[in-house]
């Protein structure tokens, strides 16, 4: 698996970022120096249309980034393959020597897909936990419900989720 020791270091990397925030005073007032004069005053403005702007932001640039670091063609050709060895499977339910070969054969797709898809986690893993921590701090000072149940994270996450699909239908993301 190339390439996946790289993305295991930054998530490790990641983990220690949000572990030390609240002990290495450094790394939370660095980000809340860049953080609260543009993205807090988006959200001071006005929370769900700058939660909002700024998810749709950020999903289109993932969404971009991971549309260009993996190679689509080849992802496009995998999940055909995955579809196809799952139709199978619904259909050899009943044979189980045809069932454990059907199944290995999807782990060997997934574990081909893995390092393609995972690549650009090398590239947003840390930014987006300091962004997650740093909304954390936010909505922590400024408690907010969101269409009057949501707080301000999950909001954020829900909102991640549909631009996800949004974009990657518009821009053809594998």
């Amino acid at each position: 698996m190339k390439g996946m020791g790289m993305v295991f270091l930054v998530m490790l990397i990641s983990l220690a970022v949000a572990g030390l925030w609240d002990k290495v005073p450094m790394i939370g007032e660095s980000v809340h120096a860049a953080f609260d004069p543009s993205l807090g005053v988006l959200l001071d403005w006005n929370v769900v249309i700058g939660l909002l702007i700024i998810t749709g932001i950020l999903n289109f640039g993932t969404t971009l980034l991971h549309k260009y670091v993996t190679d689509q063609n080849l992802l496009k050709q995998i999940r055909e393959e995955q579809k196809i060895v799952n139709e199978e499977m619904k259909l050899y339910r009943a044979d189980p020597t045809k069932s454990v070969e059907l199944s290995k054969k999807s782990m060997e797709l997934v574990f081909k897909t893995m390092p393609i898809t995972m690549r650009p986690v090398a590239y947003t893993a840390i930014p987006f936990i300091l962004l997650i921590r740093w909304f954390g701090d936010y909505f922590k000072e400024n408690p907010v419900k969101i269409f009057g149940f949501l707080s301000g994270i999950w909001a954020y996450i829900i909102f991640f989720i549909v631009f996800s699909m949004i974009f990657r239908k518009l821009l053809k993301v594998h």
